[in-house]
């Protein structure tokens, strides 16, 4: 009786969606754009708990995704994950990378990685042994060159520096990373050059306010060590 009040709720008594059984609401569900997912949740608790369920992602996944569905075996450490994650991962790698193949599930894979472990992790593992993780247990793993290996990660590490909150966790972390201690590290295991000036680039731009004269002058001494070109006129003046 519950269930059947939350399949109903918010729904006219006559509408025929409430008489639905599940496997047609999903694929109704499953071809609605995905930015109106959010107002599907919202009109019952029924149609929000299929949302909770492996079966709608399943779906959803092979919908939008087709070669999703290859059972092809998964390279690398990296967690793949269950339904939802794959189809998070394929979306995120589609809008920002514009990729949908399989290369672009790892690369959305591998996104989520690092952010999850820059946001959530109270003490996250050092940049050089993410950045390790992503070259090569991952992308090598994948049978990628070195030098595409080295771009992939390169391309993943700027992505998820430009999508971190302007928060003070973010400005504390950028602000760690930056300060980390030069440990050699032979290509393509290092960091590019793109990705540091980027770490910069934010510190001295999102985050100017947050720095103390003790923060801008040690950030500043740092980068025209690791930079040889003229520091830009943005980043100066305290």
């Amino acid at each position: 009786m519950a269930e059947e009040s939350n399949k109903t709720s918010l729904l006219p008594v006559d509408s025929p969606f409430a008489k639905l059984p599940d496997h047609l609401l999903i694929e109704i569900f499953i071809r609605v754009p995905i930015v109106k997912w959010g107002q599907l949740l919202c009109v019952n608790k029924y149609w929000a708990d299929l949302f909770r369920h492996d079966c709608l992602w399943y779906a959803a996944l092979i919908r939008c995704f087709p070669l999703a569905g290859q059972g092809k075996r998964w390279p690398g450490p990296i967690p793949r994950g269950m339904s939802k994650r794959r189809f998070i991962a394929l979306y995120t790698s589609k809008c920002i990378f514009g990729l949908d193949d399989e290369l672009g599930e790892v690369v959305g894979h591998t996104y989520m990685f690092l952010k999850e472990q820059l946001e959530i992790s109270t003490l996250p593992p050092s940049s050089g042994i993410l950045h390790g993780t992503m070259i090569a247990d991952q992308f090598i793993a994948c049978g990628k060159s070195r030098d595409r290996a080295h771009e992939l990660a390169s391309m993943i590490w700027i992505a998820v520096i430009d999508n971190l909150e302007e928060n003070d966790q973010t400005f504390l972390l950028l602000k760690r990373v930056a300060l980390e201690g030069d440990v050699f590290l032979p290509y393509p295991y290092s960091r590019s050059f793109k990705v540091e000036w980027k770490i910069f680039e934010r510190l001295f731009t999102d985050f100017r306010d947050c720095l103390h004269d003790s923060d801008y002058y040690d950030l500043l001494g740092c980068a025209k060590q690791k930079f040889p070109q003229p520091i830009p006129a943005t980043w100066l003046g305290y």
